[in-house]
Parts: structure tokens; sequence; C-alpha cells
């Protein structure tokens, strides 16, 4: 049977994030910020939904990366040289995110095409002989994957009107696939439930890619506070931005983040559960994370600025991420956290507000329900007797 000839699964119980993981998130920080300085400069309806099929490609490449490391060991030679070779692409992804809509859409096609169906390809090769249930799992997706890639050629070879829905029409292929089990004629369809999953290392990755996320948001917000003029105006955004950024970690880190490696290894459905929470709901929070970047720039760059794209701009990430953050523990502890679902009420109420108010002072809510949301999850959990993560 063809293929690599020396076992390099993980360990079972090996739950460490290796070093290599670590510098494949790093192209990362430079991807999401390519990605809010896009959002930031279209905001307008079409931008916004350029930008989520953007944000949608560069989680999926991520998030599809950390399951083959979840099973795969980084620290064997080809498995560490895979994870490097699909960070140079990434890294090309990330160039051409600007420009993804125009001049350099073949680059972030091909650089997505070929980290997407490299990885599935290279996950069929190294699993052959030691796991022949996963590379059949794997050639099911390969099987996907192509297909899907087919779609994104075809937009970029094409102006935008046919880019569009093309590029749209390839995340859904995969979205689907997901979803489905990635099913084929014959050949049955991927069954999570055989899968020797690590809650522990998963939980871990996701988490530490929320803590790459909020701190691109402050990399924005300073790059922006150092290109303004001095101004006591700024001055305050600037101080929102990190609040918020401060905030938002707590919000993430002070109890959810730790329940999460917890729920996954009581669960009957461990692969299923991780697909939900971490694959999907994390979506929203990190597209959530992306967006509090966007407003901060708002607020720095126009703080008087008033109308419906200034107060999108600036409620649109604090409402994603505490929703995101309420269906996570939703999720995993079958119950809904007061203080976030406060916050998802609130963040509308300030959305309203800041039609008619200046960007800055928008800030100032967000910044204000965001601290009352962190203060009232501590509240709750020193309660529930229960000890503070991260």
């Amino acid at each position: 049977m063809p293929g690599l000839r020396r076992d390099v699964l993980r360990a079972s119980g090996a739950d460490r994030v290796a070093f290599v993981e670590l510098f494949f998130d790093l192209v990362f920080v430079f991807a999401l910020t390519q990605l809010s300085s896009y959002l930031f400069a279209h905001r307008t309806p079409l931008g916004a939904l350029e930008g989520a099929i953007l944000l949608c490609a560069v989680w999926w490449t991520w998030v599809s990366t950390t399951w083959v490391t979840n099973t795969l060991d980084p620290a064997r030679l080809p498995v560490r040289g895979a994870v490097v070779a699909l960070a140079f692409l990434a890294l090309l992804m990330a160039v051409a995110v600007k420009e993804s809509f125009g001049d350099r859409a073949w680059t972030f096609a091909l650089a997505y095409v070929a980290l997407q169906v490299g990885r599935s390809a290279f996950m069929v090769w190294a699993t052959a002989r030691h796991d022949t249930g996963i590379s059949d799992d794997f050639r099911r997706i390969l099987a996907w994957t192509a297909g899907g890639s087919a779609l994104w050629i075809a937009g970029a070879l094409l102006p935008l009107p046919a880019q569009l829905p093309l590029w749209i029409a390839a995340l859904c292929v995969e979205f689907v696939g997901t979803l489905t089990g990635y099913p084929m004629p014959r050949r049955g369809r991927v069954t999570l439930e055989r899968w020797d999953l690590s809650g522990a290392h998963i939980a871990e990755r996701t988490s530490l890619f929320v803590l790459i996320a909020l701190g691109e948001g402050l990399l924005v917000s300073g790059f922006s506070f150092v290109d303004e003029e001095s101004s006591p105006e700024g001055i305050v955004a600037m101080a929102c931005a990190f609040v918020s950024a401060a905030a938002a970690w707590w919000i993430y880190f002070d109890h959810g983040e730790r329940v999460g490696a917890e729920a996954i290894e009581r669960s009957d459905a461990p692969g299923r559960l991780t697909r939900t929470a971490y694959t999907w709901v994390h979506l929203l929070i990190v597209g959530g994370v992306v967006m509090l970047s966007v407003g901060d720039k708002q607020a720095l760059s126009h703080p008087d600025e008033t109308g419906v794209a200034s107060a999108l701009a600036l409620t649109t990430g604090p409402f994603l991420f505490l929703l995101g953050s309420v269906l996570f523990r939703r999720m995993l502890e079958r119950s809904v956290p007061r203080a976030q679902l406060a916050g998802v009420i609130a963040v509308p109420v300030v959305a309203l507000a800041g039609v008619f108010a200046g960007a800055l002072a928008t800030a100032i809510a967000v910044t204000a329900v965001l601290v009352l949301v962190a203060a009232g999850e501590t509240a709750w959990r020193i309660r529930l007797g229960r000890r503070a993560g991260g």
C-alpha cells in the first residue's frame, strides 16, 4: 500500500501544542491584520459580504490544519515540514487578501486551493499504512475539496459579478461536506466517532487563535493611533480599544475557555461536539474579535462620525463575539450565561443610539457593555465556587 512508512500519528493523550503549530499561527497575525484593514476600507454591504468570504476562507484554512495536527504528531519531521509548507501557502493568501477581489484573486485562490488540497492529500499519504479508517476519511474530504477548488479557480478567472457567487458556492461545498460527513457514492461518509481526538489540544489551539485575534486588534489600533495626531479624543479611543480587548479576553478566558476540554472529554460524541463548538461557533467569536479592531479604527480615525455604517462598524464585533460566547457556553454547559446574553441584548440598543451619536461615544458605550459582561461573568463564577482560567 502506498504511503508514508513512518508512523506519524499523534500518541493518545499527547495534548501538548508544538512550537511549529505556534509558528504556523504567526502567519495568521498578518492575515487577520490584512482582513481587518480590508473590512475598514470597504464599509459597505458588498464589502461586508466580501469580508465575510475572506474571513471564512482564512478561518477554514486554520481550523482544518488544527484538526490535522490533532491527528498527526507535529514533532515528527514529515509533519513538521508539511506544517511549515502550509504556513508559506497561508502567507501567500494573507498577502493577497486586500486585492483578493481584484488583481490578486488568482494568488488568493491558488494559495487557498494548494493549502486545502495539499493538506488533505498529505493526510491520505501519511495515514494510509497506519490508520486506514482515517486515510479513507481524508480521501472523501479530498474529493469534496477538489470539487470546491474548481469553483475557487473558476471564480478567480472571472470578473467580480461572477467571482462572488462562485466563491460563495465553493465555501458552501466545503461547509456542506463538513456537516454531512463528506458522503461519497458506495464509499460512505466520514465518521468522527472513530477519530482519537484530543479535546485539550483543540481547546488550547483555538484559545491561542483567539489570543492572536485579540493581539491583531491591538496591533491595528496601535498603528492607527500612531498615524493620527495626538488629541484627547484619540487617547480616549485608544483607551477604549485596550479596555475592550481586555474585557473580551476576560469574558473568554475567565471561565469559558477551560470548560471546553472538559466537556469534550466527557462527551459521548466528542467529534461532533468539537466540530460544532470549535469549527462553527468559534467562527462567530473570531469574526467578532476581528470586527472589534475595525470598530477601534473607526473611533480613532473618525471620532465624530455618525450614521448606520459607523454604528455597525463599532457594534458588529461585540455582538458577534458575545453571541458566539453564548452559543459556545450553551453547547458546553447546557446553560445560557446570563451576563453574555444581557450583552447580546444591549449591543443592538447601543447600535441604534450610535446611528445618531458620534463614533467615540458609541465606542465608550460598547466598551462599558463588555466590561459589565466581564464583571458579571466573574461574579457568576465566584458565586458557583469555580476557579478562574487563563
